[in-house]
C-alpha cells in the first residue's frame, strides 16, 4: 500500500470504459445507487458523470459541511501556534512544529492509505474514515493538555491532520466532479468559502471563549481540552450521518467518460499519469502556495505583535487574534467574490489576477512601516490583511484546473494535489526561524519567494492550456440530463480519438 502500489493502482482501462459506453447509465440511475451504501467498482461507468446541478445540490451541501470543519481546525491551529509560545515558553521556530505535524500528515496520508482507500472503497467510506481519524486526534488533546506536553500536542495535531487530509483527498475532488463540469471551479470555490467561514469563527471563539480565562500568566490550557472534546463528539456523530447520507459514487471510469464527452470534439487524447504535466506543475504550485499561505497565517499574530510595540505581549496576542479574525473574514469575502466572478468569467483569468495581487501586497507588507519603532505599523498590517483577501481563491482554483482532463486518473491526481498541502509543513518552519533572527515583517520575504514559484502556474495555463480548459467551461454535459458535447457530427472524430488513445497507451 506504499508508493509502489500507489503508482500501480487499479485504474480502469480505456477498453473497459469504451465497452460500457454503448449502454451508458443515466444520471437518474446513478442517483438511485446512492441508497445502497455499497462501494462501487472504480472501473464501472455509473452515469454519475452526467449528474445535473439540481441532482448534485444535496450531496454537495453535505460535503460542504466538511469544509467548515477543517476551516475551523485550521483557524484554531494558527491561534494555538501563538498561544503555545506564551503558555509553554517556546520560540517562534519551535512553535512551527504544530504546522509541521499538521501538514506533514498531508504528505503521508494521500500518498499511502487515503489515496488507495478512496479508489478502493469510494468517496462515502473515505469520508467516514477521515472523520473517524479526526475524532481520535481531537480526543488526544485532552491528555496532552493535562501533561502540558508540546510533543503531545504535535502528535495529536498529526492525527488531526491525518484525518483532515483523508477528508480532503475525497471531498475536494468530489465537489469538483459532482455536477456539470462547466461549474466545477464555481462549486469548489463556493464550498471552500464555508471553509473560510470556519477559519473566521475559530479565532473569534479562541479570543473570546477558549483563551478568555488563561490565568494572569497566560499558561492555563484547560479550555483547550474541552473545546477539542466537543469537536470530537460532533465529528463522531457526523461520521454516522455520512453513512446514511444520499451520496452518489463517481468513479474514475465516469470521469474518463466525461472527459471524452467534453473534449472528444477537440481531439482529447488519454495520457498515462506520468505524462500529465499540467497536473505535476499544479502540484508544485500548490505546494509553494499552501506553504506561503500557512506561513503568513501562522505568523500573522506575531507580525501584529511586532507591529504594535505600544502593547504588552499578552494584550497584543489577544488583539492579534481579533485582527486575524478580520483578516480571515477578508479571506472568506474574497472566496465568495471569486466564486461570483467565476460564474461570469474564466477561472484561469481570475487565478492569474489574484496571484498577481498577492505579490503586490506581500511586497508592500514587507517594505511599509508607518509606525517606526515605537508606534503602530497600521500600513503594514493593512497590506498583510489584503494579502489574505487575494489568497482566498488560489487553492480551490489550482485544484480544479489541475484536475481538468485527467479522466481515469482523477482520484490519483487529486491525491497528489492534496499531498502538496504538505508545503504547509515546510515554509512555516523556514519563516519561523528567519523571523527569530530578523523579525517577522522582514521574514515575509520567505513566503514571497514561494508565491513567485506558484505564480508561474496561471501564467502557463493562460499561455498554453486555454483552449483545453475553455472546452470544459463551454461544456453542456450535465446541464441537462443525458446532454453530451459529442453528437453525431463528431462521432467519427471521437472514434479516431479512441484509436489514438489505444496506440498511445500501447
Amino acid at each position: 500500500m506504499g508508493l509502489s502500489n500507489f503508482f500501480k493502482g487499479q485504474e480502469p482501462s480505456l477498453t473497459d470504459i469504451h465497452d460500457q459506453q454503448s449502454r451508458r447509465p443515466s444520471a437518474t440511475e446513478a442517483m438511485a445507487l446512492e441508497t445502497r451504501r455499497k462501494s462501487v467498482d472504480d472501473a464501472v461507468v455509473t452515469g454519475a458523470s452526467q449528474i445535473t446541478t439540481r441532482q448534485s445540490i444535496i450531496p454537495v451541501a453535505l460535503v460542504t459541511l466538511l469544509f467548515f470543519l477543517w476551516g475551523f481546525a485550521y483557524g484554531l491551529l494558527d491561534v494555538l501556534n501563538s498561544r503555545f509560545q506564551v503558555a509553554l515558553h517556546i520560540t517562534q521556530g519551535e512553535s512551527s512544529g504544530l504546522q509541521g505535524a499538521y501538514f506533514g500528515a498531508y504528505f503521508i496520508g494521500p500518498l499511502t492509505y487515503s489515496g488507495w482507500f478512496v479508489r478502493k472503497f469510494g468517496y462515502r467510506y473515505t469520508f467516514i474514515l477521515g472523520l473517524s481519524i479526526y475524532c481520535v486526534g481531537c480526543l488526544m488533546f485532552w491528555p496532552s493538555a493535562v501533561k502540558r506536553s508540546f510533543g503531545g500536542f504535535c502528535g495529536s495535531m498529526f492525527i488531526v491532520g491525518s484525518g483532515l487530509s483523508t477528508l480532503e483527498t475525497s471531498a475536494n475532488p468530489y465537489i469538483a466532479v459532482c455536477g456539470p463540469p462547466k461549474w466545477s471551479e464555481f462549486r469548489l470555490e463556493l464550498s471552500q468559502s464555508f471553509q473560510a467561514v470556519g477559519s473566521v469563527v475559530a479565532p473569534v471563539l479562541a479570543s473570546y471563549v477558549i483563551f478568555k480565562n488563561v490565568g494572569t500568566d497566560g499558561r492555563d490550557l484547560s479550555s483547550v481540552q474541552w473545546v477539542y472534546l466537543g469537536i470530537a463528539i460532533f465529528v463522531g456523530l457526523l461520521a454516522v450521518v455520512f453513512y446514511f447520507a444520499p451520496l452518489p459514487e463517481i468513479t474514475d471510469a465516469d470521469m474518463a467518460d466525461q472527459a471524452e464527452m467534453t473534449e472528444g470534439a477537440t481531439g482529447y487524447v488519454d495520457k498515462p499519469l506520468r505524462k500529465q504535466y499540467t497536473l505535476f506543475w499544479g502540484v508544485a504550485a500548490q505546494f509553494c502556495y499552501v506553504g506561503a499561505q500557512v506561513g503568513i497565517a501562522g505568523y500573522f499574530i506575531n507580525y501584529f505583535t511586532q507591529a504594535r510595540p505600544d502593547l504588552d505581549v499578552t494584550k497584543a496576542h489577544q488583539q492579534g487574534s481579533n485582527f486575524y479574525a478580520i483578516a480571515q473574514a477578508l479571506f472568506a469575502i474574497g472566496r465568495f467574490s471569486a466564486a461570483g466572478l467565476m460564474y461570469f468569467t474564466k477561472p484561469r483569468w481570475i487565478l492569474l489576477a489574484y496571484q498577481t495581487m498577492i505579490m503586490v501586497f506581500i511586497i508592500a507588507a514587507i517594505t511599509v512601516n508607518t509606525g517606526g519603532s515605537t508606534n503602530a505599523n497600521w500600513g503594514g498590517l493593512a497590506m498583510l490583511m489584503l494579502v489574505l483577501f487575494f489568497e482566498s481563491c488560489i487553492f480551490p482554483t489550482i485544484f480544479t484546473l489541475s484536475l481538468r482532463g485527467l479522466g481515469r486518473h482523477t482520484k490519483r491526481g487529486a491525491s497528489f494535489i492534496v499531498a502538496s498541502v504538505s508545503g504547509g509543513a515546510v515554509v512555516p518552519a523556514i519563516l519561523g526561524n528567519v523571523a527569530d533572527k530578523i523579525g517577522t515583517r522582514k521574514a515575509m520575504v520567505v513566503p514571497l519567494a514561494f508565491f513567485i514559484i506558484a505564480w508561474s502556474f496561471p501564467i502557463y495555463l493562460n499561455l498554453f492550456k486555454g483552449k483545453e480548459l475553455d472546452a470544459y467551461r463551454d461544456s453542456h454535459v450535465g446541464t441537462q440530463e443525458s446532454a453530451s458535447d459529442v453528437d453525431g457530427a463528431v462521432e467519427k472524430d471521437l472514434e479516431h480519438s479512441r484509436v489514438e488513445n489505444k496506440l498511445f497507451a500501447a
